[in-house]
Formats: structure tokens, sequence, C-alpha cells
């Protein structure tokens, strides 16, 4: 990742506060199956710090198949998206579901092909990195 998206060595170390709106940018490519907007909330690279993201995606827009290797808190803000972990099956969520990520577990999530979706999601970071990023989902495998 590069330039917004790139990684801080810590989060601030005193109260930050970041407005809504403020400093949205394209995710970078290579790491959903097509465009969707982010805010980077807490960005690090130090372990047991937090990252955190507030994610716009359109409709049909999801994500690869990537893990957390400390796992990852997902609160959905709006809309109706789909969350997979490896060898389940693609869960609804909606308006106000949470959705938790087990350490290392693989897994997708984005917008259901009729909806936006938004969300927060929260991930600590372990050994410099809060994400591995994966292939992509393949597209008969998603939900219609």
């Amino acid at each position: 990742m590069t330039g917004y998206f790139e990684m801080q060595p810590s989060c601030p170390p005193v109260m930050t506060v970041r407005r809504a709106g403020e400093s949205i940018a394209a995710a970078p490519e290579g790491i959903a199956s097509g465009t969707f907007l982010a805010q980077m909330l807490l960005s690090s690279r130090t372990d047991g710090e937090m990252t955190a993201m507030r994610a716009f995606v359109p409709p049909g827009v999801v994500t690869h198949w990537h893990s957390h290797p400390s796992g990852q808190l997902l609160f959905v803000l709006d809309g109706v998206g789909f969350v997979q972990r490896a060898g389940g099956e693609p869960v609804e969520v909606r308006t106000g579901d949470a959705v938790w990520f087990a350490p290392g577990e693989r897994h997708w999530h984005g917008a259901a092909p009729s909806s936006p979706f938004s969300y927060v999601s929260v991930q600590p970071v372990r050994g410099g990195a809060a994400v591995h990023w994966m292939e992509a989902v393949e597209q008969e495998d998603l939900p219609r």
C-alpha cells in the first residue's frame, strides 16, 4: 500500500479527531473486486496497537480473501453486505450487525449485489501487520 493507506509507525501519541468525510480516498488496487472508498481512522505498524478503517463499498464489490494476525471486528454502518469465512457459507449482514473474524481466519466481506455497504473495521497489529491479502474471490462463489 502506498500514500494515504501506507501504515504509520504508530498510532497518534495524543487525542486525535478524524472528521466525517476527511481524508477519504480510493482503496489500493489488488485488494477487492472493484474500487471502494476508505477513511483510515488509525494506522500503525506497532505490535499491540490498533488499526481502524471506515469503508464505503458500492454494490457488488467484495474484498479479496484475507486474514488478520490478531483478528478483526467489523461493524456494519449502513447497507447490506455479505461475509464469508473459508469453508463456510456467505452470511448476509445489515446495518448494526457486528462480525468477529478470529486471528488468522481466512475470509472476505463486501457489498450485496443490489446495495451499497459501509462499515468500520478494527484490527490489532501483530508482527508489524494488521492484514495479509490473498487471491480474489471466484465470481461464481459470490451471492447473487
